[in-house]
């Protein structure tokens, strides 16, 4: 059986909420623990889909990419509004992608954030200095219908994954997300 493309943009627009991609790092606590404060969520936590970055270099001029992951997750201090250093990057299992294509995602992103450089931040945070990280981390999402050898592999180079079990769950986590956004009336 193979990942449904549903499946990936289902997870892209679920993860690409804050308040779902701490759901998600709830799943793997290191990461979830590297969020500054959980009392205050949409201060702590910047989601980034697709993300851009603009790579600096000493000796060309700047050059902005689309990175290959699928979420950047920020971590953002609430009381100095400023990034700290850690950055989680979320690559999303997509339909037809085998274990190669999957990790040469991860390696490609690394190639690119060895250079200086920058994020695009979307409007709500342009404010923020959005430096690079001193650390990035990455975090897999794979679901039931994941070939085997692919969480094999991510297994054998030692690399976070989270097991996405059904677009039932999606929806229940999506529901509950928003229904605790909105205030009483």
């Amino acid at each position: 059986m193979t990942v449904q493309k549903s499946h990936y943009e289902a997870s892209l627009a679920e993860y690409s909420n804050h308040l779902a991609a701490i759901a998600l790092l709830k799943q793997y606590r290191p990461y979830l623990e590297m969020i500054p404060s959980l009392r205050r969520p949409d201060e702590s936590v910047i989601t980034i889909p697709l993300p851009i970055v603009r790579l600096r270099n000493a000796t060309t001029a700047p050059q902005t990419i689309c990175l290959p992951c699928d979420v950047a997750i920020l971590m953002c201090d609430p009381e100095w509004k400023i990034k700290t250093g850690a950055e989680i990057l979320v690559f999303i299992h997509r339909a037809h992608e085998d274990f190669s294509d999957l990790l040469g995602r991860w390696r490609q992103t690394q190639v690119w954030l060895d250079n200086d450089y920058e994020w695009l931040m979307p409007l709500r945070h342009s404010h923020i200095l959005s430096e690079g990280a001193n650390t990035i981390y990455p975090l897999f999402v794979v679901f039931s219908d994941t070939l085997e050898r692919i969480q094999r592999g991510l297994i054998g180079a030692e690399l976070p994954f989270i097991m996405q079990t059904s677009d039932s769950l999606l929806e229940e986590n999506l529901t509950n997300i928003f229904s605790s956004e909105v205030p009483p009336v």
